[in-house]
């Protein structure tokens, strides 16, 4: 995930939970959107 950019990261975010992918898969992105501080870009439910 870390060859991502930015805004690709962002993008398979919402794309994964629009075609509800596993919840452990979302949670990878989620993390990685964590440790790049880009949670204040977007909306993250907890």
């Amino acid at each position: 995930m870390r060859k991502l950019s930015d805004e690709l990261l962002i993008e398979s975010y919402f794309k994964a939970r629009e075609l509800k992918l596993h919840p452990d898969f979302i949670g990878l992105i989620e993390s990685e959107i964590h440790r790049r501080s880009l949670y204040n870009t977007i909306k993250i439910p907890s």
